[in-house]
């Protein structure tokens, strides 16, 4: 991979254009997504380079570390809405923790006991529960619009299971 890596970034900066993009997004929006490879965000959100900032995680679960970034997001860089996307299929949805740490004790010989997955039983559920744990981090600038939704890697369609005025 590493060959190909190096080719396709040179290839990249003979096309590229991005000078004097800012880091401040601007289209003022962070999304929170899972690190699944069959979500193309760019694609199917319609953002181009400097429209957004993207975090991804396993299960695109808002975690501390999730959070850290959107408060910077929001209080360095203005970004003034959220979108928590999950989706159809997640590896995260099913399992438990204990299943979790056991496979990695199992392939790495170390007890990861002290570190939350955060999977989940209903994606929809999951959903509410991150945009609740966004909306009542108490860092962000007013107004901070949250809202969440599943994508479906089956059929590409993006269901809205929160909406920004929706009460969780």
């Amino acid at each position: 991979m590493y060959g190909q890596i190096i080719r396709s970034a040179e290839q990249w900066k003979e096309q590229f254009h991005g000078e004097g993009l800012d880091a401040k997004p601007t289209r003022q929006l962070v999304v929170l997504a899972c690190m699944d490879a069959r979500l193309d965000l760019f694609r199917f959100l319609g953002l181009e380079i400097g429209h957004s900032h993207i975090l991804r995680n396993a299960g695109g679960r808002a975690s501390d570390d999730a959070l850290r970034s959107m408060i910077v997001s929001a209080e360095v860089l203005g970004t003034r809405e959220v979108v928590i996307i999950h989706h159809t299929r997640c590896g995260m949805h099913g399992v438990t923790n204990d299943q979790i740490r056991e496979r990695v004790k199992d392939a790495s010989g170390h007890d990861p006991a002290d570190i939350d997955f955060m999977p989940f039983v209903d994606e929809e559920d999951s959903v509410r529960e991150d945009v609740a744990r966004v909306r009542a981090c108490p860092y962000f600038p007013e107004p901070m619009t949250v809202w969440g939704c599943i994508y479906d890697v089956d059929t590409g369609e993006l269901r809205v299971t929160v909406k920004p005025d929706d009460e969780v």
